[in-house]
């Protein structure tokens, strides 16, 4: 910009520094390709914003590759004057994956740990929520595409126990609602799995897996003792018309570039 304005690059910086402007940056996005983004979008929140009677809605997934750092020298804590410090190096331990299911209405977390995460995994993190939730309530869950949430013997279990289910209750046991592809943001246990990598995964140094493990749970149980909710709050019109107008830009874009 200097040299095509014939100005010095000290000018350059001063006028982007009155402005605020900040070439440097560049923010990320992604807008969903989904063909049901629109009925998938309601389905879910609805469920925020009109919780069902007699059910449990329960954010769900997985967050893989949790890593086991030790630190290779302790570091400060916050303090008056001065940052929190970490070295930028580290030994790798291993990693584990933790299951996470957000229970909307009092958010409380139903955890498990897995060194991976495969259907088996995920099917073994549904029976326990199966067992740990009162039995007579269908359990709404709310997931993302991931293949491990639609393998056939996840589904083939699924269908086995609504069946059990109905014989005894009305209704099913599950009922899976899929956010739309590219969507995260829809499912509120993201939130959590934000927190929990911040106050423990990063902050910490583990010697082992395990003592990460060990760490998951505490944060966990201290967590259930206090449960912090997350209230969806933003009106969905709004939310589809701001995602419309993001393609008509993106829309422009492309058409400015053929």
């Amino acid at each position: 910009m200097a040299r095509h304005s014939g100005v010095s690059k000290s000018q350059v910086h001063r006028l982007w520094r009155a402005n605020e402007l900040k070439p440097h940056l560049r923010r990320t996005f992604k807008l969903s390709k989904d063909k049901q983004f629109e009925k998938k979008f309601w389905d879910v929140i609805g469920l925020y914003l009109n919780p069902p009677e007699k059910a449990l809605v329960l954010c769900c997934d997985e967050k893989g590759q949790c890593q086991a750092l030790e630190r290779t020298q302790p570091g400060l804590p916050l303090g008056v004057g001065h940052i929190a410090t970490q070295t930028h190096d580290y030994y790798r331990h291993g990693t584990v994956t933790l299951f996470a299911a957000l229970n909307y209405l009092d958010g409380k977390i139903i955890g498990q740990t897995a060194a991976r995460h495969r259907h088996q995994e995920w099917l073994r993190f549904l029976k326990k929520l199966n067992a740990e939730t009162p039995a007579d309530l269908t359990l709404h869950l709310i997931l993302d595409n991931y293949s491990t949430h639609k393998h056939q013997k996840v589904r083939a279990w699924l269908d086995q126990r609504n069946r059990q289910h109905q014989k005894r209750y009305p209704g099913n046991r599950f009922a899976l609602h899929f956010i739309p592809t590219s969507s995260s943001w829809l499912n509120l246990v993201e939130r959590f799995f934000a927190d929990v990598t911040r106050e423990v995964v990063r902050e910490g140094s583990f010697g082992s897996v395990q003592e990460l493990v060990d760490d998951i749970w505490t944060y966990l149980a201290g967590r259930n003792a206090n449960p912090q909710r997350y209230i969806w709050k933003a009106q969905g019109e709004e939310i589809l018309r701001k995602i419309q107008r993001a393609r008509e830009i993106e829309e422009t874009v492309q058409h400015s570039h053929v």
